[in-house]
């Protein structure tokens, strides 16, 4: 099955998000039908910040090498590491040319939201130049909309993304089940749910007619959660708590490169 039919079988895809070329690896040898990337991890693992357009070459290296894996690869460009169209689909063509199957790219930067028809043109520009990538188009109207994230936004950037070109939407935030329907019900293409331990769950996502549920930072998160845990057992030491949040590492990462 293609990368894009696993968006429309009877269960959502369970995208988990590798960092590295074993995390990936380890992820497609245990099973799972694709592989997708975190930014986060992916900038953490370089010291730089996520989700600033820092880490090009990074992720162009990671994923010319993920490529390679058994399963599907989709990316997270970010917001495209550029500001011009033609620059974001040359990026995805080169992509495209290693074997990625899919990209992701989002409307949200460093001071808000991109304007709709931005993203709206990069995603145009992208399949005119890599028709065969599947594109996702991410909408952060939950994931910076603080407390009172606005569905009526949310619906506007998916449908206008969706005439785009974009083969499916992105809404990582979206937990409630009326807001889900109806950007389901909108959209006409596949939606995307990042997993939110406590909030989210896989089932009832299924049943609302969700295409794709994306691990995000978790993996990531819960390695560095691990890898603190075992060396504290070696002395005999308890383990820290909880894994540490999108922030944590945020905070980890910049304390460690000023």
């Amino acid at each position: 099955m293609n990368f894009h039919d696993l968006h429309r079988g009877e269960r959502p895809l369970l995208l988990p998000n590798a960092w590295d070329v074993a995390s990936g690896a380890a992820l497609a040898a245990a099973g799972f039908a694709a592989v997708g990337t975190t930014s986060l991890g992916v900038a953490a693992a370089a010291g730089k910040a996520d989700a600033t357009g820092g880490t090009r070459a990074e992720t162009v290296a990671l994923a010319r090498r993920l490529a390679r894996l058994p399963v599907p690869v989709t990316v997270d460009v970010e917001g495209g590491f550029s500001d011009r169209p033609d620059e974001v689909a040359a990026l995805v063509a080169e992509l495209g040319s290693f074997g990625v199957a899919g990209v992701n790219i989002e409307d949200g930067r460093p001071g808000g939201l991109a304007p709709v028809r931005d993203l709206a043109a990069v995603v145009a520009a992208v399949k005119r130049a890599a028709p065969g990538v599947f594109v996702n188009a991410r909408t952060d109207t939950y994931w910076l909309g603080g407390d009172r994230p606005s569905l009526g936004e949310t619906l506007r950037r998916v449908r206008a993304y969706a005439d785009a070109g974009a083969d499916g939407v992105f809404v990582p935030g979206i937990a409630d089940d009326a807001d889900i329907a109806a950007v389901v019900a909108a959209a006409g293409v596949p939606l995307n749910v990042l997993h939110l331990p406590g909030r989210t769950d896989y089932a009832r996502l299924a049943e609302l007619g969700v295409g794709r549920v994306s691990c995000g930072s978790l993996p990531f998160r819960a390695a560095l959660h691990a890898a603190v845990s075992s060396a504290l057992g070696v002395a005999g030491a308890a383990p820290p708590a909880d894994v540490p949040t999108y922030d944590d590492v945020v905070r980890l990462v910049a304390a460690a490169s000023s």
